[in-house]
């Protein structure tokens, strides 16, 4: 090799982050220098597992998606391959005046089949009518671009209420109604794809599919965070781990990091984070940044006597609270029941249980209050007294990206003005989930490489 390398900065050590420092210092090689930077003191961002009753527990996102690849095939180079598991209890619920569990054929809330809608009871009679006029209404413009707007103009009030919402809203803490359809692929594919909701949803089922549809590390997804970690500094990447990066500007065909030059940055960090380092050098692509608005969730982790939880929740993995039934509590995991590893030796139940969302602001309680509110909602859910033996309180303030409609013309907008040497990526721009992280961050990576000249070309794997 003629030169020296060309020196590239990963700002933030999230899973983003990791990805892309994985992969520019993987496809670079030789040619580029990786330094990835974070102010944290550790690596994984929202991803963490600590202990919790005898056991490595998760206080964030506790899997991935199996039939997205980037992460499943991340995992794997990363030699995670022999660790994945998947859950052990599919079957969800969604609290409605009890606990009643969701129909079949579901994608992302829209049902496929009207029969078994009207037969779980999450709906009443006059609403599983309205959702079967789907069949027969004409095709609405999507100029809105609101999820909510959208399943209430094709399947009514109720299923957007105790279907769709609940379940989009619980994955990304959202108020529906201020959230684009087009931001959430899934969806925005049923929307175009047809004229009719349920048959489209219908139409792109893959009933082949009948493998897990999700997977994570047995001893927690901190785990994915430290192999990416460990298997980037393995490929020459060096880390910067209590290191607030304070300024970043663009100039001379390059980036200054806090003064030091880099050839090329990757951000990936919050919009409100980026937006500060490219406030003096990126005012506009800064503005766009600042815009992007977020909601903070608080998740209580709880240790309860095994034979707590009634027998209706035997065979569940947990279950959602639509918005017309919401105190605080949006959802509850029985992650003891979803994940065979997570069965205390003492016979414990271990429960997850979220509050806070879009339009929810949970922040102003103390943990005392979050705590009694998880206990006194759960327990009239359940109609049993739990008495928790052990609990754990973490907060995620303002870590949910809300996609507003017209999201992606937002980002288009902030790419466009950024300096030709900077690239944003992760969760604010791209989508919520481990695997579009990890796919935001490897593209920004691809991207980087090509813009120096640099061919990171490498065999991809292919997921099962």
């Amino acid at each position: 090799m003629s030169g020296s390398p060309s020196r590239i900065a990963v700002i933030g050590a999230g899973i983003t982050g990791l990805s892309a420092a994985h992969e520019a210092a993987v496809a670079g090689g030789d040619r580029v220098e990786v330094t990835l930077f974070d102010g944290s003191g550790r690596a994984g961002g929202l991803i963490k597992t600590s202990t919790f009753a005898g056991l490595r527990v998760d206080e964030g996102a506790d899997a991935f998606l199996r039939r997205v690849p980037e992460a499943l095939t991340l995992a794997r180079s990363v030699g995670l391959d022999e660790r994945l598991t998947s859950p052990t209890a599919g079957s969800a619920a969604v609290w409605v005046d009890g606990l009643r569990r969701l129909p079949e054929g579901l994608v992302l809330g829209v049902p496929t089949s009207t029969i078994s809608l009207a037969r779980s009871r999450l709906v009443s009679p006059v609403g599983a009518a309205r959702a079967l006029a789907d069949l027969v209404l004409p095709r609405r413009a999507l100029d809105h671009d609101s999820i909510g707007a959208w399943v209430r103009g094709r399947l009514g009030e109720e299923v957007h209420d105790r279907l769709t919402d609940a379940l989009v809203g619980s994955i990304y803490a959202a108020d529906t109604d201020r959230f684009s359809l087009a931001a959430v692929p899934q969806l925005d594919a049923l929307a175009r794809g047809g004229r009719s909701a349920i048959l489209t949803a219908l139409r792109q089922r893959r009933p082949s599919d009948s493998g897990p549809v999700f997977a994570a590390p047995s001893d927690g997804m901190g785990s994915l965070a430290d192999a990416v970690l460990t298997a980037a500094v393995a490929a020459g990447a060096m880390t910067r781990l209590e290191a607030p990066v304070e300024a970043v500007e663009a100039g001379g065909g390059g980036v200054l990091i806090d003064g030091e030059r880099f050839e090329a940055a990757i951000l990936a960090t919050p919009a409100r984070v980026s937006a500060r380092l490219l406030a003096s050098s990126a005012p506009a692509a800064a503005a766009g940044l600042g815009s992007i608005e977020t909601a903070g969730v608080v998740m209580v982790t709880l240790a309860i006597p095994g034979d707590s939880l009634p027998e209706a929740c035997s065979g569940l993995s947990g279950y959602l609270v639509p918005k017309s039934r919401q105190r605080r509590v949006t959802a509850v995991s029985f992650a003891s029941n979803k994940w065979s590893h997570l069965r205390p030796a003492d016979g414990s139940q271990i429960l997850r249980v979220s509050l806070g969302r879009d339009g929810m602001d949970v922040s102003d309680l103390d943990d005392g209050e979050v705590v009694d509110s998880v206990v006194s909602e759960v327990s009239d859910h359940l109609g049993a007294q739990l008495a928790p033996n052990e609990v754990r309180v973490t907060r995620w303030p303002s870590s949910f990206p809300q996609y507003r409609p017209h999201h992606g013309a937002l980002v288009a907008t902030i790419e466009r003005s950024l300096p030709a040497a900077i690239i944003a990526a992760g969760a604010s721009l791209h989508g919520i989930g481990v695997p579009a992280c990890v796919g935001s961050g490897r593209r920004a990576a691809q991207s980087v490489l090509s813009r120096l000249g640099i061919d990171g070309h490498r065999p991809e794997p292919v997921p099962d």
